[in-house]
Parts: C-alpha cells; sequence; structure tokens
C-alpha cells in the first residue's frame, strides 16, 4: 500500500528516552487513501517512530464497499521496506513489477521486499466480498539486507493454535511455539489474536523485543488498559509475558521486533538513510528508470511522486532524547 499523502511530512517523531515495560496508548490519525479510503496510521506516530523494524501501520476498514470502488491504489514505488498485507474481510488484488499477480484473503499473508526497488498496486477485486477490513504495515530492511533485489511471497497457511479462548496466527516470526514461514530480515513478531467472549490469558513473549499491540475488533484489555480500535498500545520491551483480557468477542494484532538501532530517512513510500537515496529513488521513478522500477502489469497510470521538501531531509534515531 502507498502513502499517497500530497505533502508527506519528514517522520521528526518520538520523544521517548528508553524501551522500559510501559502501557503507553498512541493515539493514531485519519490519512485518506487516494479518493475512495481512509485509513487510522498508527506508525509512525508523534511520539513513536518504530516497533521493532515495524515503522508503518495503517488500519482500514471495515467499510462496505459494496456501492463503491472499494480499495484503488495505483502503481507505486517503495525501496528500503517490506510490506505486509493482513486481512480481516474481504480480498485485495496485489500487481507488482516482478510480474507477481496475486489475491490476498483474510488469513493469508502477502509480504514483499522492497529491496534497491519494487512497484506494485493494491486494488478490490471487481468479483469480491462487501466488507474490506485489514492493516497494511511495513518493516523497516537494515543495512544489510536494503540493497538487495526485490521478491514477493504469498502464504496461504499460516500456523494457528488456541488455548484459553484466544486463537493465535502467527503472520511474521515466533509466537506460543509456533513460526511463520515468512522471510524477514530482522528479529521480528507479528500475529493475528482472536479473543472469545470472556477469555483471560497471559502470553509469553521475547524479553528482548519491544511490543505493541493495535486491536481491529472490539476492546481488549492489554496489561490492564482497555483498547480499542483508533489507537497503539506501545509496551515497551523486557517483558516476559503479556496480561490479555475480554469481556466480549476482541480481535487485535500483536507486533514486536528487537528496537531497531539505525536511523531512518522516511518520505512518500521511501525508507532509506539520507536524502540523496530519497532523491536518487524519486527521480528513478519520474524517469522512470525500469532497469530499478519495472512496469506494473494491469494498464494502470502510476502514481506520481510528490514534490520534495525545501530542506534536507535528516536521517532519524527511534527516539529522540530529551
Amino acid at each position: 500500500m502507498s502513502n499517497l499523502e500530497s505533502q508527506p511530512a519528514e517522520a521528526d517523531l518520538p520523544v521517548e528516552t528508553g524501551t522500559a515495560p510501559c502501557a503507553e496508548l498512541l493515539e493514531g490519525r485519519d490519512v485518506p487513501l487516494g479518493r475512495y479510503t481512509v485509513v487510522r496510521r498508527s506508525l509512525p506516530n508523534k511520539s513513536r517512530r518504530t516497533v521493532g523494524a515495524w515503522c508503518f501501520l495503517d488500519h482500514f476498514g471495515p467499510e462496505d464497499i459494496t456501492g463503491g470502488p472499494g480499495m484503488r491504489v495505483p502503481p507505486h514505488p517503495h525501496i528500503g521496506l517490506q510490506t505486509v498485507t493482513w486481512l480481516l474481510n474481504g480480498e485485495v488484488r496485489h500487481r507488482d513489477s516482478l510480474g507477481s499477480d496475486q489475491i490476498v484473503r483474510p488469513g493469508q499473508l502477502n509480504i514483499m521486499t522492497a529491496g534497491r526497488g519494487i512497484a506494485h498496486s493494491e486494488n478490490s477485486p471487481t468479483e469480491r466480498p462487501p466488507l474490506l477490513h485489514g492493516l497494511q504495515l511495513w518493516i523497516a530492511l537494515p543495512d544489510g539486507a536494503r540493497h538487495g533485489g526485490p521478491a514477493f511471497q504469498h502464504l496461504a497457511d499460516l500456523p494457528t493454535a488456541t488455548a484459553n479462548g484466544v486463537r493465535i496466527t502467527v503472520a511474521v516470526g515466533e509466537l506460543a511455539g509456533l513460526t511463520s514461514p515468512a522471510v524477514v530480515h530482522s528479529p521480528l513478531v507479528g500475529a493475528d489474536l482472536h479473543l472469545a467472549a470472556g477469555a483471560a490469558t497471559t502470553l509469553a513473549v521475547n524479553p528482548g523485543f519491544e511490543h505493541a499491540v493495535v486491536v481491529t475488533e472490539g476492546t481488549a484489555s492489554i496489561e490492564g488498559v482497555d483498547v480499542s480500535p483508533g489507537s497503539l498500545l506501545y509496551l515497551g520491551a523486557d517483558r516476559d509475558t503479556l496480561h490479555l483480557t475480554a469481556t466480549a468477542e476482541a480481535r487485535l494484532f500483536l507486533l514486536g521486533g528487537e528496537p531497531f538501532e539505525e536511523e531512518l530517512v522516511m518520505w512518500w513510500n521511501f525508507v532509506a538513510r539520507s536524502h540523496e537515496e530519497i532523491v536518487e529513488a524519486r527521480t528513478a521513478w519520474m524517469a522512470p528508470d525500469a532497469s530499478r522500477f519495472a512496469p506494473v502489469p494491469g494498464g494502470e497510470d502510476p502514481l506520481p511522486a510528490p514534490g520534495l521538501p525545501t530542506t534536507r531531509l535528516l536521517p532519524r534515531p527511534r527516539y529522540r532524547a530529551g
């Protein structure tokens, strides 16, 4: 998915000085995604840049698209990241410059690695369910992987388990003895948790990771904090357990990973390390340079890049001291 803001801001965001256990509720913001969809963006946030290598989180829907076009995201470029598409309802058709053409459905995972450069589009199929609801996330690639070639992986079957009224599906990484086959380049976890009404459980988590939770349906109590859709609960690091309860049915997505220490320049759909890298990628997209961003099948007009800001883009850490 693209960041379609016409004037994307440089992400100069975090204010915290550490990753000790906490329970910090971060409010998302509404962002238009093209002409037809509005998403709730939780990362980057005004007080948090990354959770592990997770650097971007949009929650879209639930939306009845019976009378409309649904998702319409034209071809656009990415560098330096992986995209993760996770659906709760509906279908999305992914096409990319590698020639991939894949519909993703609930319980399945699309994960695309941009590396040095890739372009893709995401659209609702002509024949599709009436409801669209899901998450789009980005993972910042570490320096050793971000200059590599692009790749795409579709996983139709992911590991799941149910205990204490909680159904766990591991999309990325490892949790509760379940390991996803998704290829990532940093120590990470991403898991869908479906809590039955009255469920209460203590989940073992990696104490070397920082974690956060976004609730996608209902309301859940996480470490004693009630969380509803529209917010992200940042939990810090140095935890080995996570306490979850739900009086009514609820669903949430747990994300976490080793704190990502590399300083990032995030602008539009690019994750880089310097102003020059952003300029180079934008120039290649607008040229266009097919050796870096090959055409996306489907005949859609590509999305033009917005103008660069008048000030120099600077690398930023995951938080700002003070």
